[in-house]
């Protein structure tokens, strides 16, 4: 299996991490004693399921190391583009390959038990893109005070990952509504809109389940997509305020 790490984002005056970072990346900001990326590649480097790992928005002279081969892309723009120029890098490599991981950068707290569940769930099946999401009550128990954001649906109250998986085929792609959903990815109820008013709707009314909600998204999008539940919190748990920084580097200085 592959992985391709997200790690393009620069945070800027008006977000809560520029304080902190001062126009660098957020990739890279230091927590519990390294950057924050290679806590993420540390992770993948004690899975003997990882090949290869893409890092995409980072130079090669950044002084990170993998176990695994490491190679590096600069960002192309938005992280739909840098997905897509991240595949294309893979089937170089791999004209074969069939599945790759999606990471971002700021979920710290990844391991290696991790990587492999989500690689185990993804080679038994035969989707296109598998995403991930964590459970209110998982989310919380885990992490009571990180505050995160969630959908209520009919039938679950669930919170998104970072962790997820694609067919490398899907990205080449032209559908410019892969760039708009995930420009609305922390809005649910635009997504919604996006892909449909009917969904919209039925997700106001709370009448809309988890698995109802993802064949909307297939149908629309012209996919076989699956929804993995994960019983890990440590996915959902990124790292985009001080206050969430403060109880990731505890978190991580006790772990």
């Amino acid at each position: 299996m592959y992985a391709i790490i997200a790690a393009g984002g620069i945070p800027l005056p008006e977000e809560p991490l520029y304080k902190m970072t001062c126009g660098k990346s957020k990739a890279l900001l230091e927590i519990a004693g390294k950057p924050m990326i290679q806590w993420v590649i540390d992770a993948l480097s004690k899975s003997t399921n990882i090949q290869h790992v893409i890092v995409i928005g980072l130079p090669s002279d950044t002084g990170l190391h993998c176990t695994h081969p490491l190679s590096f892309l600069p960002a192309e723009g938005s992280v739909v583009e840098n997905v897509c120029a991240g595949v294309e890098l893979l089937l170089q490599i791999d004209p074969k390959a069939t599945h790759t991981l999606l990471i971002s950068s700021d979920i710290p707290a990844l391991t290696c038990q991790i990587v492999d569940w989500m690689i185990d769930n993804v080679t038994v099946r035969k989707e296109d893109v598998f995403y991930s999401v964590v459970e209110r009550s998982v989310m919380e128990k885990r992490y009571p005070n990180s505050k995160r954001s969630y959908v209520r649906l009919k039938d679950i109250e669930v919170c998104g990952g970072d962790l997820h998986a694609i067919q490398p085929q899907i990205a080449r792609r032209d559908n410019p509504l892969w760039q708009r959903i995930f420009n609305a990815r922390k809005n649910a109820f635009k997504q919604a809109s996006l892909i449909g008013m009917d969904t919209l709707l039925l997700l106001l009314l709370k009448r809309l389940s988890l698995q109802e909600g993802i064949a909307h998204i297939n149908q629309r999008l012209g996919i076989h997509g699956k929804v993995l539940i994960s019983p890990y919190a440590e996915i959902a748990m990124d790292v985009d305020k001080p206050s969430q920084f403060e109880i990731m580097e505890k978190d991580l200085l006790n772990n």
